[in-house]
């Protein structure tokens, strides 16, 4: 357990932000799973819709810290990249 002052501050941060990442996080995971779901039944309208979605909270995740720019450009490419290969299919 921390003594200093400034070290029981940083533990309330540190808690506070863990909350929130886990927070977003998880409804990216969320996200993420929608257009894998509509890929997997085959639905390409729903799949294109949910892409767009993820798409857009992806990156805003990034201008609020939660992830790191490469890695919602490597989520985001793998989405699309699963969707693209469901239209040549279809």
């Amino acid at each position: 357990m921390a003594n200093h002052k400034s070290a029981l501050k940083r533990m309330r941060q540190t808690k506070k932000r863990t909350e929130r990442n886990r927070f977003f996080r998880t409804r990216m995971k969320n996200i993420i799973k929608a257009v894998r779901e509509a890929v997997a039944a085959g639905d390409k309208e729903k799949a294109v819709e949910a892409l767009k979605v993820a798409n857009k909270r992806i990156h805003e995740y990034v201008s609020k810290g939660i992830i790191k720019k490469n890695t919602a450009a490597r989520k985001v490419s793998r989405l699309h990249k699963l969707v693209n290969s469901m239209e040549e299919a279809a």
